[in-house]
C-alpha cells in the first residue's frame, strides 16, 4: 500500500489541532465510550476502512500506529497488536474534534481488506481501555448530537448509502447537502417572526408599536400556508423515488399479462398457461428505468371469478390497480371484441399478440379515448422497446427532479401536514391568543423535522436503520 494525500472528508483544511490525548489523560465522555467499527463493506476487498470516534481515539492511534499523524494528512504506518506483533501496513488519518464527521476526535485506519487483517485490527482496538464496538448508526447519531448534521441530512446520508439507482443517489445527495433543511429552517424562522408580531400585539397593547402587527403577520402566515400546501402536493414524488414507482398490469384472462411480465423481467417470473385464471396472486418484478426503481406487478385476470380463490385474486388485482402509479391495460389483439373502453386517460394501453392479429395494423390504434395503444408481442419481443420507451417517459415525467426538494419519508409528510394544519388554524383563529398558540405548534412540528426539539422518540428509529460503522 502506497501513501497518498487525499482531502479528508472528515475535517476542514487548516483547522487547528487540539493537544493529542495520551493514555494518562484520556477521559471518557459522559455520553459513552469511544466507539470503533468497520466503516467499509464486509468481505474480502483491496482496502478496508476502520473508524474510531471519541475521546480515546488518540490513544487508539498511538497504541496501534506508534504516534498520531498530523491532522487530516495520511501517514503510512505499521500497525501492531498489544503484544507488539505487526498486523498490517496501513494508512492512518487523524481528525481532531470538532472538525470531524462526528464532531469528536476521529482516527481512521485504511488497511488491506482481508478478513484476517480486519479481525486482527478490531481485536487490537477492542483490547484497549474505553473502546467498544459501535451500534448501528452511532457514528451518524454522534454527528447529529454534535450539530454536524440535522435529522433530514442524516436521513439523506442513510438513503445515499442505500441508493441503488441514479435517481435515488441524486435525491439522497441533495437531501444530505441540506436541501430539505434549508426549506424547513426558513419556514420555522418565518413562523417565529410571525409569533413575535402576534405576541407583541397581545403583550404590549398600550406601547408605541407599529399598527396592525397581527395583520402584517397574517400576510406572512398566508404565504407560509401556500408554501406548505405546495410542498405536500407533490404526488409523493420523493417517496416514490426512495421506494419505487408502482406499475400494475391488468386485463382479461389470457390477454398475455404474465407473458408480458416475463418478457420485461427477462426470466420466468410468473407461471404462464393457456388456462384462464392461472394467476391468482400478485407477482412483482423490479426494474430500473431511466435511473429510477420501478415495481411491475402481474395481477389476476379481471372476470367473474370461478371460485373463492380466484375471487380473492381478482380482489387483490383491483386493489393493486387502484394503488398503482400507472396501469398497463393489456388487450388481446386476436380478440375482435377487445376494446380499450375501460382504460383511463392516463393508462398505457397495450395490444398484445399483435403479430397474430387477423386484421390490419390500423385496427390496433383505434382507441375510444383517442390514446394510441402500443402493439407488442410478448412471445416474440416485437414492440417491447417501444413499450419500455413509453414507460420510461412516464417514470421520468413523474419522478424527475424539480427545483424544490421533495418529501422523501412518511415522517416528513406527517410533520409538514401537521404544521400546515396549525398554520391554517392560525389564519382562522378568532383572536391573536389562539393564533399564537397554533403558530407555536406549527413551529414545534417543523423543529421536530430537523431535530431542533423533542426528537428522542424518533432517534432510535432513524439511526437504528443504519449499518454498523456509519
Amino acid at each position: 500500500m502506497t501513501p497518498t494525500n487525499p482531502a479528508a472528508a472528515g475535517g476542514a483544511p487548516g483547522a487547528c489541532a487540539p493537544s493529542i490525548p495520551t493514555p494518562s489523560t484520556v477521559a471518557l465522555s459522559a455520553t459513552g465510550a469511544t466507539i470503533c467499527a468497520l466503516a467499509s463493506g464486509a468481505g474480502r476487498a483491496g482496502v478496508a476502512v476502520i473508524r474510531v470516534s471519541g475521546p480515546a481515539s488518540g490513544l487508539a492511534a498511538r497504541a496501534l500506529a506508534g504516534s498520531v499523524p498530523p491532522p487530516r494528512k495520511t501517514a503510512l504506518r505499521v500497525l501492531r497488536s498489544g503484544r507488539g506483533e505487526a498486523i498490517d501496513q496501513a494508512l492512518v488519518l487523524w481528525f481532531p474534534g470538532p472538525e470531524s464527521f462526528t464532531g469528536e476526535d476521529v482516527a481512521e485506519f485504511h488497511v488491506h481488506g482481508g478478513p484476517a487483517v480486519i479481525a486482527a485490527v478490531m481485536d487490537a482496538l477492542l483490547g484497549l481501555p474505553g473502546l467498544r464496538l459501535s451500534e448501528p448508526g452511532e457514528f451518524t447519531r454522534r454527528a447529529f448530537e454534535h450539530g454536524k448534521l440535522d435529522l433530514t441530512e442524516a436521513e439523506g446520508l442513510a438513503d445515499l448509502v442505500d441508493a441503488e439507482t441514479e435517481g435515488q443517489r441524486r435525491q439522497a445527495l441533495r437531501q444530505l447537502q441540506g436541501g430539505l433543511k434549508h426549506i424547513y429552517e426558513g419556514w420555522r424562522a418565518d413562523l417565529l417572526s410571525a409569533i413575535a408580531l402576534v405576541e407583541a400585539d397581545i403583550d404590549f397593547p398600550d406601547e408605541d408599536l407599529p399598527q396592525g402587527l397581527s395583520s402584517r403577520a397574517a400576510d406572512h402566515i398566508a404565504d407560509l400556508a401556500h408554501g406548505l400546501s405546495e410542498h405536500l402536493d407533490d404526488c409523493r414524488r420523493g417517496e416514490r423515488v426512495r421506494d419505487g414507482y408502482r406499475v400494475a398490469i391488468i386485463g382479461a384472462p389470457n390477454a398475455g399479462k404474465s407473458s408480458l411480465l416475463n418478457a420485461l423481467a427477462g426470466r420466468e417470473a410468473a407461471i404462464v398457461s393457456p388456462f384462464p385464471g392461472t394467476t391468482r396472486d400478485v407477482v412483482e418484478i423490479r426494474l430500473v428505468l431511466a435511473g429510477f426503481p420501478v415495481w411491475i406487478a402481474d395481477t389476476a385476470g379481471l372476470r367473474e371469478a370461478a371460485d373463492m380463490i380466484e375471487a380473492e385474486g381478482v380482489k387483490r388485482a383491483l386493489a393493486r390497480a387502484e394503488e398503482a402509479d400507472l396501469r398497463l391495460v393489456v388487450l388481446d389483439a386476436t380478440d375482435p371484441a377487445a376494446l380499450p373502453q375501460a382504460a383511463r386517460p392516463d393508462d398505457l394501453v397495450i395490444w398484445n399478440k399483435s403479430d397474430l392479429a387477423p386484421w390490419s395494423a390500423s385496427r390496433l390504434f383505434d382507441a375510444s379515448d383517442g390514446a394510441r395503444p402500443i402493439p407488442i408481442s410478448a412471445a416474440t419481443g416485437d414492440g417491447l422497446p417501444d413499450l419500455l420507451t413509453a414507460l420510461s417517459a412516464r417514470v421520468v415525467q413523474a419522478l424527475s427532479a424539480q427545483e424544490t426538494p421533495a418529501l422523501s419519508r412518511a415522517r416528513h409528510r406527517a410533520l409538514v401536514a401537521a404544521a400546515a394544519q396549525e398554520v391554517n388554524d392560525a389564519l382562522a383563529a378568532p383572536a391573536p391568543e389562539f393564533a399564537g398558540e397554533h403558530l407555536r405548534r406549527a413551529a414545534d412540528a417543523l423543529g421536530r423535522l430537523t431535530g431542533r426539539i423533542h426528537v428522542e422518540d424518533v432517534l432510535g428509529e432513524i439511526f437504528g436503520r443504519f449499518c454498523i460503522g456509519k
